[in-house]
C-alpha cells in the first residue's frame, strides 16, 4: 500500500519488545505489526522515541525496520527515523532504510547551538538530505529547548518547499508553531505531535498526526482531526479532554507507560529496554483509569 494521500494521517513511534536477554523480539513485533493493521494507525514510525531509538545500534535498526515492513505486508508505510547533524550520515542511513524497506524517512531538524551551525544551516542541511535520500522526507522540529527553536518559520517554509518533503511536525512549542501553517509550503502535511495537543493542533490547521498516544488511540487520534478539519470543535474538545489525562501519563512516564499500555490492551510490548525500569503497580493502576476514562478499556 502506498503512503495514503487521504487526511487525517496517523502515524506512531513503534516500541521493540524484548526477549529475556534484551534483545529485540522480532516475532512479537511482527504480531503487534500485524495487530495494528486493524487499527485506525496509518503507518508506523521505527527507530525513534518511542522505539528507544538511543538504546540500540545500527543492526537492530535495521532489522526492526525490515520486521515492521515486512510484517504489514503492504497494508500500511513505515517510516524510519534518523538524527544526526550530518547530511552525509543521514544520506547513508536514509539509503539503508530504504533498502530494509522503510517508505519515508524522519529526519529531525539540528540543533543550531549545539552544532554551532550559521545562519540558514537547516536550509542547506535539508537540502542535501532531500536529494540524497531515496525516499520522501518528514521534517520533525523537536528543539532541546522549547523556548529555543533550532529553525526560523521562515526556514521551515524554505525546507519545505524543497522537492521530496512529504510533511513538517511541529513541536511543543505551539505558540510558536502556530507561525508555521503561513509558511508551510503548499502540498506538504502538517502533523501535530502530542496526545494532549491534538485539537490545538487540528485548530490550527494540522491534517494528521506522529505521536506517542496513536499506539494506544489512533481512533481517537483520527477522529479529533476529522472532527477540527470538519470545523466541529466543541465535538473534538470532548475527545480531547478524555485523553488528556492518560496522555499525561505517558508523557511522565515515558517508554516505560507506553509500553505497559499496549500491555494492558493486549499487545506484546513487554518491557523497557535497561536501564529504564518498568512502571510500578501504582502506576499502572493510574495508567488503567485513565484509559477506561478516555473508553480505550472498560471497567
Amino acid at each position: 500500500m502506498p503512503v495514503p494521500q487521504t487526511d487525517p494521517i496517523i502515524v506512531a513511534p513503534t516500541p521493540m519488545p524484548l526477549r529475556a536477554d534484551d534483545s529485540i523480539d522480532h516475532d512479537k513485533l511482527a504480531r503487534n505489526t500485524e495487530r495494528w493493521l486493524k487499527t485506525d494507525l496509518s503507518g508506523f514510525v521505527v527507530v525513534s522515541y518511542g522505539g528507544e531509538e538511543l538504546h540500540f545500534g545500527e543492526p537492530d535498526k535495521l532489522a526492526a525496520v525490515k520486521t515492521v515492513s515486512q510484517a504489514h505486508r503492504g497494508e500500511k508505510f513505515v517510516i524510519a527515523g534518523i538524527d544526526t547533524p550530518s547530511p552525509t550520515e543521514a544520506i547513508r542511513l536514509a539509503n539503508l532504510y530504504a533498502e530494509a524497506g522503510a517508505d519515508m524517512v524522519r529526519v529531525r531538524i539540528p540543533g543550531a547551538a549545539r552544532n554551532g551551525r550559521a545562519g540558514g544551516g537547516a536550509i542547506e542541511y535539508y537540502e542535501e538530505v532531500t536529494k540524497g535520500s531515496p525516499v520522501p522526507v518528514v521534517v520533525i522540529h523537536q528543539p532541546r529547548t522549547g523556548l529555543n527553536p533550532d529553525a526560523t518559520p521562515e526556514e521551515v517554509g524554505q525546507i519545505t518547499a524543497l522537492d521530496n518533503v512529504f510533511a513538517y511536525i511541529i513541536s511543543l512549542n505551539y505558540r510558536w508553531e502556530c507561525r508555521i501553517p503561513s509558511f508551510i509550503a503548499d502540498g506538504v502535511k502538517l502533523w501535530t505531535c502530542n496526545g494532549s495537543i491534538v485539537l490545538p493542533g487540528g485548530m490550527m490547521g494540522a491534517n494528521g498526526a506522529c505521536l506517542f498516544f496513536g499506539n494506544w488511540g489512533p481512533q481517537l487520534v483520527k477522529r479529533i482531526l476529522e472532527l477540527s478539519m470538519d470545523g466541529r470543535f466543541e465535538e473534538a474538545n470532548k475527545i480531547q479532554q478524555s485523553m488528556t489525562h492518560a496522555d499525561f501519563l505517558g508523557m511522565s512516564w515515558g517508554v516505560a507507560a507506553l509500553k505497559s499500555g499496549l500491555n494492558m490492551l493486549g499487545f506484546e510490548a513487554t518491557v523497557p529496554r535497561k536501564p529504564t525500569a518498568p512502571l510500578t503497580r501504582e502506576q499502572e493502576a493510574q495508567l488503567r483509569e485513565a484509559f477506561i476514562e478516555c473508553g480505550l478499556m472498560k471497567e
